[in-house]
């Protein structure tokens, strides 16, 4: 119901919710599974029972209406509730992104229209985010590194101004209706459907950053998709964040020195600090060649080495360039902090300074230090 309560305490807009309640029909068979069958149940009946007309329920989990076969997951979920709305909506109606876990301030719907207003350029949005802790040390401890990781790349991606430098956050995305057909709607994946689809929302135009509120995940250890905030927890509370390091800053100077060498390579080949990369991963030979013969003009030929360099790449080359280089995860942080925010004095964390022994109170200042750069950046730039 908190949900439900936080939609109703939304200011000055009128709503309507679509909800898909889903698992795979399998399930029923599974006796593992009785307690989540149980509970979406639950959740239906109490949907129900509201007899708000404003409610819209997508009943993907009752017996012989579950998932099958391939067709399945939080991806198939989030399109399903997307395309009902879709059925629903005029193209100017705003189309919002919503978990049942995550907590939304009275603000945040009457925000998101007065954003795509001031930027009618702009296609879509994506909202800040910040996980509340629990007080269970380790799930606290998980969430804040992961968090770490995932702002030591928006920092650095926000001070390169690079195109791809918003963060998806599935509970908090935002377009309108013509733009969510123009792209063809959301395409479903088992994990990270949120990320590719706001990338191909980036693709058609540009992002807001900038919002004054900010919409509040619970921090939970999940396995139901097999990347994401649940998933790096998981693995993180074991010791293993191999796959969300601190990308070292110097990556970030390669990616934007190739970005700024795009008009040059328009009119002929120069070497890139990325061509390692893309020989590794494309083949350098006719790479550039080939996205050169297909442009009309030097503008389009530098959207289409950002479309084809995107925010997918970019991860990858980021792990690629940054497993090469021996510092420390905690040393690069440091570093790249001290060199880049005035006043930075590594608030309160002990020397030396390790993830895995720093108290959960060190690494909240350190989460809230990065927040509160991260929102001044994101506020200055707007839209990307």
């Amino acid at each position: 119901l908190r949900l439900y309560n936080d939609l109703k305490s939304q200011q000055s807009v009128h709503w309507q919710l679509v909800v898909c309640i889903n698992q795979p029909e399998s399930w029923w068979q599974h006796p593992e599974k009785t307690v989540i069958c149980a509970d979406n149940q639950k959740t239906l009946s109490m949907l129900k029972e509201l007899q708000d007309e404003r409610i819209t329920i997508v009943d993907c989990c009752s017996p012989g209406k579950g998932w099958k076969g391939a067709r399945h997951g939080v991806g198939w979920a989030r399109k399903t509730a997307m395309d009902e709305a879709a059925t629903m909506a005029s193209p100017d109606d705003i189309m919002v992104t919503i978990d049942a876990d995550t907590h939304y301030p009275p603000a945040f719907f009457v925000e998101i229209v007065n954003q795509l207003k001031c930027c009618p350029e702009a296609v879509a949005l994506s909202a800040p985010y910040y996980h509340p802790l629990t007080g269970n040390e380790a799930i606290d401890r998980s969430v804040l590194r992961y968090e770490i990781y995932m702002r030591n790349y928006a920092l650095n991606m926000l001070l390169i101004r690079n195109p791809y430098g918003f963060t998806a956050i599935g509970s908090g995305m935002a377009c309108t209706m013509r733009n969510y057909r123009r792209v063809g709607g959301l395409t479903p994946k088992l994990s990270g459907e949120d990320f590719y689809f706001i990338q191909k929302l980036r693709k058609s135009g540009s992002i807001i950053i900038d919002l004054p509120v900010k919409v509040y995940p619970e921090a939970r250890f999940s396995d139901r998709v097999y990347f994401g905030t649940g998933p790096a927890m998981i693995k993180g509370s074991q010791g293993n964040w191999s796959s969300y390091p601190i990308y070292h800053e110097s990556s970030f100077d390669k990616l934007k020195q190739t970005y700024d060498s795009f008009e040059t390579l328009y009119e002929h080949d120069i070497p890139t600090p990325m061509d390692d990369f893309i020989e590794q991963n494309f083949g350098l030979t006719h790479f550039w060649k080939t996205l050169r013969k297909n442009a009309a003009s030097a503008a389009t030929f530098v959207k289409s080495c950002q479309h084809r360099l995107d925010g997918l790449r970019i991860l990858q080359f980021l792990k690629f360039d940054s497993s090469q280089l021996q510092e420390t995860e905690e040393k690069r942080l440091l570093s790249f902090l001290s060199a880049h925010f005035p006043g930075f004095d590594a608030p309160g964390l002990p020397e030396p300074f390790y993830f895995s022994s720093c108290s959960v109170e060190s690494l909240n200042r350190l989460r809230n230090f990065m927040v509160y750069h991260e929102e001044i950046l994101q506020h200055q730039i707007k839209t990307l």
